[in-house]
C-alpha cells in the first residue's frame, strides 16, 4: 500500500516527537539507577497508571484479540478478562506493600524476605529468566505483531518486514537507553492518547462500513446459525459470557478461567500481588496513596476502556473476511481495505501502531534491563562501581536484550498462541508470590520449587502428552493439573525445609507491615509494628473494584449493541460499587488504609 507524503510526514514527525522526548529527560534519567529505572520514586498516580495501560496496549493487542474474538466469540476475552480480580487484589491488597518494601525491582524483594543462598539464588535466577527469555518471548509476540502489520500494509516478506521491525526496535531502544523511565512515562501519555483515538476512529468505520451495528448484528447472527448447523453447537459470537455447550468457548475453559487462572498463573502485566513492570511503577510512585490509585486507574482503564474499539474491528473483519486463514491479520485488513478506512488517515494509524508498539518495547527494555543490571551483575559481577558506570551498563543492557528478542520473533507464528504457551509454564506459581506477603512460614525454597514445577509439569503436558494449548479444552486441563502438581510441591517443599530466618523475617515484618493474622511468633517480636488488619475492607474494596469494571465493561458493550435499558442498569451498579470503595478509603482515611 504506497504512502503519500503527508503520511510519511506524519510518521517522520511522530518518531522526531520520541527521539526528542529521549533526549529531553536524558540528564534526569542517567544519574543514577534510581532515577533510570524507577523515576526517583516522583511518580504521579495519573502518570504511572496511564504508563502500566499504555504498557499493556501493544500492537500485539488488537491482533491477538482479533484471533481470540473469531474463534471464540466475544466470551473469548475471558482470556484475560479474568485476571480483572488478580489486578484488583493488587490495588487494595498489595501495592501499599510494594510501596513499603523500598526496592528497585520486584526480584530484588528475594532478599528482603529471604535469606542466605536459597534467597540469591532466587533473585538471580529470576533476574535471568524473566530479564531474557521470558521478557523475550514476550517481546517476540510484540514484534511478531509489527511484522504482520508491515507484511500485510507493505506487501513484503516476514525477513523484510523484520528488518524494518530492528529498525523501529533501533529507535525505540534509544528512546529507552536515553530517557530511562521519565521519558518512557511521558511518551505512554502521549502514545495512548494517539492510540485510543485512532482505534475508536477505526472501529466507527469499520462499523460504518459493515452497514451500521443492526446489519451488523443480523450477519454475526448468521454466522452463529451456520456454525451451529456445522458442527451442532450452540451459543453466540456476541455473547459476553458463554452459554453452556457453546460453540464458542467450552464451559470447562470458561469455569477455569474465572476459578484458578487469575490467581495461579503468572503473566506479565497481570502478575499475582503484582509484578514486573506493574510493581516498577507502583515502586516509581510518590508515596502508598499513589501506587494504589495509580493501579486502580490501570485497572479501570486497562479492562473498562480499551476493549470495545479492538472487538468491535474484530467482529467487522469476521464479516468482511469469513475465509481468511490467519484471523489475527483480519485487523489489518480492515486498516487496508480503501472501502472500509479512509486512505488519508493512514499515516496516523501506521503512528498510532508505532505508538502501540513503542509504549510495550520501551518498558520490556528498561524493565528486562533493570533485571539484568541491578538484580544480576551490580548484585553478583560488578559490586562497588558508581552509578555512572551502572546506567552505562544498562544501556548496554537495553541494546542486547532487543537483539535477542528479534531472533524469538524469527521464530514465533502467533500471538495469542504464544500467550496460551506463557499462561500455561506459568500456572501454579500464583498461590506462592500471593501468600508470601501474608504467611511466615514461606521461605525461598517455596518459590523455587513452585517455579520449576510449573514449568517442568507445563512442558511435560504440552510436549510428551501433547496437550495443546490452542485447544481450549486441553488448555483447561494443562492449567488444571499444572496448578494442583505445583501447589502440592510448593507447599511440602515448605514444611519440608527450614523457615527462614528470625532476623529477616522481622526485619521484613517491620519494613512491610503485612498484618498480624499469618505471621504468628514474629509479631510478639516486634510489638511496636500495628496489628490492626484491615482484610475485610480491603476484601470489600477487592469486591466492589470487580464488580465496577466488569459492570461498566459490559454496560457500555449492552449500549453500543443496542440494549440501552441492560446498559444503563449497568452502569448505574458499577457507579455504585464506585462509590463504595471510595465511601470506603474516606471513612479509615488515608492513613489508616495504609497502616
Amino acid at each position: 500500500m504506497p504512502l503519500s507524503t503527508i503520511d510519511w510526514l506524519v510518521i517522520i514527525g511522530y518518531f522526531a516527537f520520541s527521539v526528542g522526548i529521549g533526549l529531553y529527560f536524558r540528564k534526569r534519567a542517567t544519574a543514577s539507577t534510581e532515577d533510570y529505572f524507577i523515576g526517583g520514586r516522583k511518580v504521579t498516580w495519573w502518570l504511572a497508571g496511564t504508563s502500566m495501560v499504555a504498557t499493556t496496549f501493544a500492537a500485539d493487542t488488537p491482533l491477538a484479540v482479533t484471533g481470540m474474538v473469531a474463534d471464540y466469540g466475544i466470551a473469548g476475552n475471558w482470556l484475560w478478562w479474568n485476571m480483572l480480580m488478580s489486578g484488583m487484589l493488587t490495588v487494595f491488597f498489595y501495592a501499599r506493600l510494594w510501596r513499603r518494601a523500598g526496592v528497585l525491582t520486584d526480584v530484588e524483594f528475594a532478599e528482603i524476605r529471604y535469606s542466605g543462598r536459597p534467597a540469591a539464588f532466587l533473585r538471580g535466577f529470576r533476574a535471568l529468566y524473566l530479564g531474557l527469555p521470558i521478557n523475550c518471548i514476550v517481546m517476540g509476540w510484540v514484534n511478531l505483531a509489527m511484522v504482520k502489520i508491515l507484511m500485510t500494509i507493505f506487501g513484503i516478506t516476514k525477513v523484510q518486514a523484520l528488518l524494518l521491525v530492528l529498525g523501529l526496535m533501533l529507535i525505540t531502544a534509544a528512546v529507552s537507553a536515553l530517557s530511562g523511565l521519565w521519558g518512557v512515562l511521558v511518551m505512554d501519555l502521549f502514545q495512548f492518547t494517539l492510540i485510543m483515538g485512532m482505534m475508536i476512529i477505526l472501529a466507527f468505520f469499520a462499523v460504518s462500513a459493515a452497514g451500521g451495528m443492526d446489519a451488523l448484528i443480523l450477519k454475526l447472527q448468521a454466522l452463529d446459525a451456520a456454525k451451529a448447523a456445522a458442527d451442532g453447537g450452540r451459543g453466540s459470537i456476541l455473547s459476553f459470557i458463554p452459554d453452556i455447550g457453546s460453540a464458542w468457548m467450552p464451559i470447562l475453559t470458561f469455569v477455569v478461567y474465572l476459578a484458578v487462572n487469575w490467581w495461579a498463573t503468572w503473566y506479565p502485566g497481570a502478575e499475582p500481588g503484582g509484578g514486573g513492570y506493574i510493581a516498577q511503577r507502583i515502586l516509581s510512585a510518590k508515596d502508598e496513596k499513589h501506587s494504589l490509585l495509580a493501579t486502580l486507574w490501570f485497572n479501570i482503564a486497562h479492562y473498562a476502556v480499551r476493549p470495545w474499539p479492538w472487538i468491535l474491528v474484530a467482529l467487522c473483519s469476521i464479516v468482511f473476511y469469513p475465509t481468511l486463514a490467519d484471523k489475527e491479520s483480519g485487523f489489518i485488513m480492515v486498516i487496508m481495505d480503501p472501502e472500509v478506512f479512509p486512505t488519508a488517515l493512514r499515516g496516523l494509524i501506521i503512528a498510532a501502531f508505532a505508538a502501540a508498539y513503542m509504549s510495550t518495547i520501551t518498558t520490556q527494555l528498561n524493565w528486562g534491563a533493570s533485571y539484568l543490571v541491578n538484580d544480576f551483575y551490580r548484585r553478583f559481577l560488578v559490586r562497588s562501581r558508581n552509578e555512572r558506570h551502572y546506567v552505562k551498563v544498562s544501556q548496554i543492557a537495553t541494546i542486547i536484550i532487543m537483539l535477542a528478542s528479534c531472533l524469538v520473533t524469527y521464530c514465533q507464528d502467533s500471538i495469542s498462541g504464544a500467550w496460551k504457551f506463557l499462561i500455561a509454564v506459568s500456572a501454579g506459581t500464583g498461590s506462592v508470590f500471593l501468600l508470601r506477603w501474608f504467611w511466615w512460614r514461606i521461605n525461598a525454597w517455596s518459590e523455587v520449587s513452585a517455579m520449576l514445577a510449573s514449568f517442568s509439569v507445563s512442558i511435560l503436558l504440552q510436549f510428551y502428552f501433547r496437550l495443546d494449548s490452542d485447544n481450549p479444552i486441553q488448555f483447561a486441563w494443562t492449567v488444571i493439573i499444572t496448578v494442583l502438581c505445583s501447589t502440592i510441591i510448593w507447599i511440602l517443599t515448605t514444611f519440608l525445609t527450614a523457615p527462614e530466618k528470625e532476623a529477616i523475617l522481622v526485619s521484613f515484618y517491620r519494613r512491610v507491615r503485612p498484618g498480624a493474622s499469618f505471621w504468628g511468633p514474629i509479631v510478639g517480636k516486634a510489638p511496636d509494628v500495628p496489628t490492626r488488619s484491615n482484610s475485610a475492607c480491603n476484601l470489600l474494596d477487592w469486591f466492589c473494584g470487580c464488580v465496577l469494571v466488569y459492570l461498566a465493561l459490559f454496560g457500555v458493550g449492552k449500549i453500543i449493541f443496542g440494549q440501552w435499558l441492560t446498559g444503563l442498569v449497568f452502569l448505574i451498579l458499577a457507579s455504585i460499587a464506585g462509590v463504595i470503595i471510595y465511601w470506603d478509603l474516606n471513612r479509615r482515611g488515608w492513613k489508616t488504609v495504609f497502616e
